[in-house]
Formats: C-alpha cells, sequence, structure tokens
C-alpha cells in the first residue's frame, strides 16, 4: 500500500512538473474581451485620460478602421456602400467584438498619420509589412495577405528587369515601400495619391511602366481590352501584408485582441471566406490556414511564434556615414525649439545620392538657363531689328508664339522633340528645359531689345540698308537700354527651372518627390527646397544687378 501511495505521489509530481498546457487563442481572446468590457463598464472609466484604446472602443461601441476607397477587390466606395476585401475583414473584427464599424478613408501616405493622429483605431489598407514602418506602427501579427509589388507596361514594351526601366517613367502611389527600390534603378517616378488611378495613367501613355501590388492589377486583368494592351513585366519586394495599430501602451491590449483574432479567422477559414467572397486569390490565405491549424500555432503565444508567424521584409535602406549627426541634430532641435525637424534627405544612401545629383542638377539648369535666356534674347532682338521682312516677321511670330504659350506646354513640346532625336538621358532632359527656358524668357527680352532698337532709331533718324542686321554698335546699344527688362527675364528662368520636373529633368524637386515617395519628413524637405530656391534667385538677382550696372553704365558712356 506504501508503495502505491509512493508512486502515485510520484506521478503526480511529475504531472505538477509540466507545463501549463497553453490557452487556446479563443480563450485568451474571451478573456480579454471580458476583462476590457469590465473596465468600460467601471463608473466614470470612459471619461479618464489616457484611455485604454480597446476599452474606449467598449466605452463607444464602435471601432474605427482606416480603408481604401479606390483599391478594386480590397477597398473601394459607391455612395455610402463600401466594398472589398479589407472592408468586410473590418466588418468581421467589429462584429467579433460586438461593435459598429465607423470607416475612415485612407490612402498610401495618409493611413499612419491619421493613426498617429487617433482619427483611426486600426489600418486595414493593403499596407506591407517592412522592417521600416516597424518603428512606426505595431503590426498585427499574423499577417492577413500577402503580395508584391509588380512592373506593369505595354506588351510592345521591352522591359523585362530592372535595367530596361533606367530613365522610364513610372507611375506608383505616395508611400509604396518598393518606391527606394525603383528609384535606385534610375527610373523616374510619377507620384499618385491613389492606386485607382494608375490603369487611366497607363491608357493615356502619360507614364510607360505603373507599379503597383499585384493583388491591385488582378482585378483590372480580368477586363479584356486592359489585358490585350497591357501586361506584367516583372515583380519584387514580395511583402505580407499587416493590419496596425499605434506603437503606444495604451494600444497594446487592442492590438493583442487582435492578433488572437487573426489567428481564429486564419484557422477557422474566416479569412477565407472573404477572399472568396471578394474574388481575391486565395493561394496565401489557403497556407496559413494550414499553419495555424498546427498545435504549436494554435495557442494563445501563437503569435510571438516564430515558427509560425512571416517575418517582415526587409526594407532598411543603407544609412550614410554622418547620419549618426544628423538623428542628434534632429534630437536636439526638437529638444531646443520643439520643432519636429526631419532630414531624410541626409540619412539613407539612395537619398542622399538623389539629393546631391538633384542640387548638382538644378545648379546646371540654372545656369544654363541663364546663358540660353540671354543668347536667345541676343539672337531673336536682332532679327526682330532687321529691315528685311523675311527675318523680321518669322521672329516676331516666333515670339508671338513662345510668348502666347503656357511654359509647361513648351516645356512638353522641347522633350517631345528631344526624345525623338534622342534617347531618354538626364543630359537630354536637362538640355530640353534649358532650350524651353531660354526661349521662353529669351523672347521676351528679344522683344524689349528689338522695340529699344526702334526707339534708337528713331532718334537717330537712322536709314538702314533694306535687309541689314544692326550693327553692332546700335544693337550693343539697345541692349544696354533694354537692361531692365533683360535682367526681370534672366530672373523669370532662374525662378521657374523647378517646372523642368514636369519633363523629368532630375532636377532638385524631382529628387525630393522621388525622397518623399518613400520617406517621410515632406514639411521640413519641401522648406529645404523653398530654402535652396531662394539663394539662388538672390544670388541671381545679385548677379543681374550687377549685369545692369554694367550695361547702363556703358549706355552711359556710349
Amino acid at each position: 500500500m506504501r508503495a502505491w501511495r509512493a508512486l502515485l505521489f510520484a506521478i503526480a509530481a511529475a504531472f505538477a512538473a509540466l507545463p501549463a498546457a497553453a490557452e487556446t487563442p479563443d480563450a485568451a481572446l474571451a478573456k480579454l474581451i471580458e476583462d476590457a468590457r469590465a473596465d468600460a463598464a467601471a463608473p466614470a472609466a470612459c471619461t479618464a485620460a489616457n484611455l485604454d484604446r480597446l476599452v474606449r472602443i467598449f466605452c463607444e461601441s464602435r471601432i474605427r478602421p482606416g480603408v481604401r476607397e479606390y483599391y478594386p477587390l480590397f477597398g473601394t466606395r459607391e455612395g455610402e456602400v463600401r466594398s472589398g476585401y479589407d472592408v468586410d475583414v473590418a466588418r468581421a473584427l467589429a462584429k467579433r467584438l460586438g461593435v459598429e464599424p465607423v470607416f475612415v478613408r485612407v490612402n498610401a501616405a495618409s493611413r499612419i498619420p491619421l493613426l498617429a493622429e487617433d482619427r483611426i483605431d486600426v489600418i486595414l489598407a493593403t499596407m506591407g509589412h517592412n522592417t521600416q514602418r516597424d518603428g512606426q506602427v505595431r503590426f498585427i501579427r499574423p499577417h492577413y495577405y500577402q503580395s508584391e509589388t509588380i512592373m506593369v507596361g505595354p506588351r510592345a514594351l521591352a522591359v523585362k528587369d530592372w535595367p530596361d526601366i533606367a530613365g522610364r517613367t513610372v507611375c506608383v502611389t505616395i508611400g509604396n515601400g518598393s518606391n527606394a527600390q525603383i528609384v535606385s534603378h534610375n527610373a523616374r517616378l510619377m507620384l499618385f495619391d491613389e492606386a485607382g488611378v494608375l490603369p487611366g495613367q497607363l491608357r493615356d501613355e502619360t507614364c510607360a511602366l505603373a507599379a503597383q501590388d499585384d493583388s491591385f492589377f488582378d482585378y483590372y486583368f480580368i477586363e479584356s481590352d486592359f489585358a490585350a494592351r497591357f501586361e506584367r513585366k516583372f515583380g519584387f519586394a514580395q511583402v505580407p501584408w499587416g493590419m496596425a495599430v499605434a506603437r503606444i501602451a495604451s494600444s497594446e491590449r487592442l492590438a493583442r485582441a487582435l492578433d488572437l483574432m487573426s489567428q481564429i479567422f486564419h484557422r477557422d477559414g474566416v479569412f477565407l471566406e472573404i477572399a472568396r467572397a471578394n474574388r481575391v486569390s486565395l493561394g496565401f490565405l489557403e497556407r496559413q490556414q494550414a499553419v495555424w491549424k498546427r498545435p504549436e500555432c494554435n495557442t494563445e503565444t501563437g503569435s510571438e511564434n516564430p515558427a509560425c508567424v512571416l517575418p517582415a521584409l526587409n526594407a532598411d535602406l543603407e544609412p550614410t556615414p554622418f547620419v549618426g549627426r544628423v538623428v542628434a541634430f534632429e534630437k536636439w532641435t526638437k529638444t531646443v525649439t520643439g520643432i519636429e525637424l526631419s532630414l531624410p534627405m541626409l540619412k539613407t544612401m539612395p537619398a542622399w545620392s538623389l539629393f546631391k545629383d538633384g542640387i548638382v542638377n538644378s545648379l546646371i539648369l540654372v545656369a544654363g538657363a541663364l546663358a540660353a535666356t540671354l543668347l536667345f534674347a541676343l539672337v531673336l532682338g536682332a532679327v526682330q531689328s532687321s529691315r528685311s521682312i523675311l527675318l523680321r516677321w518669322p521672329a516676331r511670330a516666333i515670339t508671338v508664339t513662345l510668348q502666347s504659350s503656357p511654359v509647361v506646354l513648351t516645356l512638353v513640346i522641347a522633350a517631345a522633340v528631344a526624345h525623338a532625336l534622342f534617347p531618354y538621358s538626364s543630359a537630354v532632359a536637362i538640355g530640353a528645359a534649358i532650350v524651353a527656358l531660354g526661349l521662353m524668357n529669351g523672347s521676351n527680352a528679344g522683344q524689349a531689345i528689338a522695340e529699344a532698337m526702334h526707339t534708337l532709331r528713331a532718334e537717330r533718324g537712322s536709314v538702314q540698308g533694306a535687309g541689314g542686321i544692326p550693327t553692332r554698335e546700335l544693337l550693343g546699344r539697345a541692349v544696354s537700354r533694354s537692361a531692365t527688362q533683360i535682367v526681370s527675364f534672366l530672373i523669370n528662368a532662374a525662378k521657374g527651372t523647378p517646372i523642368a520636373s514636369f519633363i523629368g529633368a532630375p532636377e532638385l524637386l524631382s529628387a525630393l518627390t522621388d525622397i518623399t515617395s518613400f520617406a517621410s519628413g515632406r514639411a521640413t524637405t519641401y522648406s529645404l527646397l523653398l530654402i535652396f530656391y531662394v539663394v539662388v534667385v538672390v544670388i541671381v538677382v545679385w548677379f543681374c544687378g550687377k549685369l545692369r550696372f554694367w550695361l547702363e553704365r556703358r549706355q552711359a558712356v556710349t
């Protein structure tokens, strides 16, 4: 009997030494919801400062998902009717919590800022989980979908891999995590707030290519007309999609609840059924269902198990050698002034390279535009002053045409002519911009010279031989007399150089646009752009003032 008792004690001790069986995600979620509801029911709990986000959801009986409205199959809106995979997932989450969903429109650029501003509770908007975003939001695990970015273009366009996109214009959305990779292969980006406009830009030939998630283009490739004209060129940056909440302590319980619900929805096929109803590809979700049915994953701690969850896409960019000093300066500025300064162009090598090239190209563009303006002013001024109708009237017709044409249209025409004659390159784009800006401003300055010439002739009673070009001495005096107008158009040429970004000239505005497509700190970035051009224009004004003084003194001496 004693032996049996000893054996029973030994067995009991062995069982006591075993780790407790892991709780199911269902039980953990039920307890979490029960506790949060109890906290919300406590007196004055709902008016407390720094209220827990999950508790607040129960206090208000609503959850605010940030969803897209212009992303076929995942988030669309017609009137008051919303549909799509993301929208239905948000409804399923709200139903599990027993609250109402109150949808808020977001896009790729606004979804994280709106979360930080507490205008939404959770992002559910086709957002890829990468290592860059890990520092901005708290991603929910497991992920609820997966995609890769694909390059789409006309079937006739010979593009097969990265080397083929150099110099081409690629339409993308602001905030797309793959934009940095596209920029690093020397493509020019054209940015849009919503992915839904990209197919139209392809059809209109505004862009040679468009880059977006394969899940987005799945919808359009169903259309026979679109599929007949366009094709997938190549894919890259496969990334899991994650729901996300704010990275603050008061959101941790909400994040935990969403983690558990995501596990359960994968295991029970809820995600699968929602995807099937919205005609979304099922391969990833079928594989995930198998994962989350496994015993080691189907536990309350499954979302913390590396064997069960997918890693974030490694999107970290190579840092600059001086990134530490930049970060220290940003912190010092905030401490001393309270201003949130962000200098993304100084933190990563791709952004730094774009920034440097943009400054150099802008200075080349400004110098070229000034020289071209002077050259065209002298040529057109001299030809318009000719007594030969065959010379004078064509020059005046060109001047009137240039004065009547919007500067952007002139730039586009110059670029089209340049690209018809030469293969695209940065030098060709900058050259076309210099010629266009020189013609636009030089024609006005040339007219001022011609008018001064007419006045001088009237004063002198000069009768020049028919068909003659003005003498150098007379032309010099006309240039001196019209010095003020020439200077003003030189300044206009310098101020107009940022417009060259419209034709793909890689100057500072386009470089900063590319940088802000994959980095934060837009306000600081564009403030620096303003400072740069103010400094450039001030220098040009100083130079032009010296030029005007010299011309006017020359006229006085003459």
